[in-house]
């Protein structure tokens, strides 16, 4: 038995043991789970492990909104696209930005004064092969230490009171084309973080490291072997069944598994009452998909996964042999919905594909996928027996194995929504989502995969449906009903996360600029204010002193602001979207600053 092989089958073993006996690891971060249940404080990237998005903070309501205003500012220096958003752990703040990945600890006391900066010594050729702007989302918090991926793949813990460092680990190799970008998630005595690369042929993988030393805990694969996946054949189901030995192999033409993508890049949820942790895989490697005959498993797919372990408990693929672009890895929302007319614990997750989908959390079933955009065409529908999307040959950028120029396909690479988060409420029991409204034209060609370098195959074209010219939506959505409650729409693509109050106000931020206050019940804008450059970050709250803040970082980037974060002019540059965006320079310029808001 190999060692890998035997490290599997104790992975196994102490999970069937844990679940017999109820044994658990010690937790070494008890209070994280509690600190995260007080409002006035956001100590982790959503806010809560669920991914609510949402704040039980009461001061700021539909009827006192458009009293809002600036407090204070903060400018980061950076002028990349700033995705991701602040936390706030007592009296501190705590601001990333993009590469070069400085983070700065703001003193709450004291107008937001610096207590401390890091800025760690990166090898600027990272830049080139981070895809679609040089973003970072993201540090976490827990155990009295900050935690930030950096571009260059190495997870740095920082002590939360002076910035020092006290362990760093490389994850992963950017001469090979994997890069840093994603938020990590602190878990019990752990911290999980995931990996960039699709565009580069990156095996993608999410990887524990233990927080008090670095030391890894576990990594698992996304595509390969069972051992690298950490599957076991009979435990681990899809769609109610056992998924079988070497399921992911079997749908790979020889060992393109090895340079098959499915990078982990997005968010990260956590159910400690079922102890099972979720994300999502990215697209497969290459963009063309003749040259990758198969359902490329598990690319694309929704994970569930034991964090002590690493072992999958169930896991759900989306859009097999991606023909479009379409990364699985947006936020998986752990809420009790109604489905049906039936409570049910679920996981729902708005994809890039255009589906909003609704799974039994536990098990994985699937209970509903609905289009959440009416511009969706790829697929008529998602078969719920099968767990498939049923095609539209139209569509298809694969013409039984021969490339196919595909105009007309919605939605766009982009997908109906891309990494920005969406908020839940469990008050109004519905969804606040930003989106995309845009289509594109397709055209896969050959790519030679070689270490490091691009390993696309695809040239895009991007613009709004036919017969429109908005490129993005806020929407309230009903799993329920399966259905928009109500749609506001806006010029560009809204690229920011959306928060949620109790009180019923819905907030998020626009790619020219402004941070957006709406009411809930019908999505009646009751406040805005033009931030000085685009957001594409995600909107939190917090309290100090006895008074509610609203916080966002703006700085135009990201993939729908490439090309003024990158100089790209080229309407196919930045893989298809800076030509959809083109006009966005006529209303904003970079610049990362961080707005926070208050109504007194």
């Amino acid at each position: 038995m190999t060692t890998k092989n035997r490290l599997f089958a104790w992975a196994v073993l102490a999970a069937g043991l844990s679940g017999a006996v109820g044994l658990r690891p010690a937790v070494a971060n008890e209070e994280l789970e509690k600190m995260s249940q007080d409002p006035k404080q956001w100590v982790m990237p959503a806010g809560n492990y669920a991914n609510w998005r949402f704040t039980e903070l009461k001061q700021i309501t539909p009827e006192n909104a458009h009293r809002l205003h600036p407090v204070w500012t903060f400018s980061t220096g950076v002028l990349r696209g700033h995705e991701g958003g602040p936390l706030v752990v007592g009296d501190m703040m705590y601001v990333h930005t993009p590469f070069p990945n400085k983070v700065f600890a703001l003193d709450l006391n004291h107008d937001g004064r610096i207590v401390w900066a890091y800025e760690p010594k990166q090898d600027p050729n990272v830049i080139p092969v981070m895809c679609c702007d040089t973003v970072n989302r993201g540090v976490a918090y827990g155990d009295g230490k900050i935690f930030l991926h950096q571009a260059d793949t190495t997870l740095v813990a920082l002590d939360a009171k002076t910035g020092k460092v006290i362990w760093s680990v490389k994850d992963d190799d950017p001469a090979k084309g994997a890069t840093g970008t994603s938020a990590p998630l602190v878990v019990k005595d752990k911290v999980l973080v995931g990996v960039s690369g699709g565009e580069f042929g990156v095996q993608g993988h999410v990887t524990a490291y233990n927080i008090k030393d670095g030391s890894m805990a576990w990594r698992a694969y996304s595509e390969g072997p069972d051992d690298q996946l950490l599957f076991d054949p009979e435990k681990t189901t899809v769609m109610g069944k056992p998924v079988g030995k070497d399921s992911s192999l079997k749908t790979w033409e020889g060992d393109q598994w090895k340079i098959g993508g499915g990078t982990t890049w997005g968010w990260i949820s956590y159910d400690p009452k079922l102890n099972l942790v979720y994300y999502g895989s990215g697209n497969p490697s290459t963009w063309n998909p003749t040259q990758r005959p198969g359902d490329n498993k598990w690319s694309m797919t929704v994970f569930a996964r034991d964090p002590d372990t690493g072992v999958a408990k169930w896991v759900y693929q989306m859009t097999p042999h991606d023909e479009w672009d379409y990364d699985g890895i947006n936020e998986m929302i752990l809420a009790d919905v109604k489905v049906h007319g039936q409570q049910r614990h679920a996981l729902v997750h708005f994809d890039r594909n255009g589906f909003a989908y609704v799974l039994d959390r536990a098990t994985g079933e699937l209970l509903e996928a609905n289009k959440f955009d009416p511009a969706v065409n790829w697929a008529t529908k998602v078969d719920l027996t099968t767990g498939r999307p049923e095609v539209v040959p139209q569509y298809s950028t694969d013409h039984n194995g021969a490339d196919h120029n595909t105009k007309g396909i919605c939605p766009a690479a982009l997908g109906s929504k891309d990494e920005q988060p969406a908020a839940f409420s469990p008050v109004t029991g519905l969804f606040y989502v930003p989106t995309n409204h845009v289509c594109m034209d397709y055209e896969p060609y050959k790519v030679t995969y070689t270490a490091g370098q691009p390993y696309v195959g695809a040239t895009l074209s991007m613009y709004p449906p036919p017969g429109e010219n908005n490129l993005g939506n806020f929407i309230a959505y009903d799993v329920n009903e399966g259905k928009i409650v109500w749609s506001d729409p806006e010029p560009f693509s809204v690229w920011s996360g959306a928060l949620v109050t109790a009180t019923g106000v819905a907030f998020y931020g626009t790619l020219d600029g402004y941070l957006k206050a709406v009411d809930v019940k019908n999505g009646k804008l009751l406040y805005k204010f033009k931030t000085p450059s685009g957001i594409i970050g995600n909107v939190n709250a917090y309290e100090h002193n006895g008074k509610e803040y609203i916080a966002v970082l703006s700085g135009v980037g990201g993939w729908a602001g490439i090309g003024m974060a990158a100089g790209l002019t080229n309407d196919t540059d930045g893989l298809g979207a800076v030509g959809a965006y083109k006009s966005l320079s006529n209303y904003t310029q970079l610049g990362g600053v961080l707005t926070v808001f208050s109504v007194e």
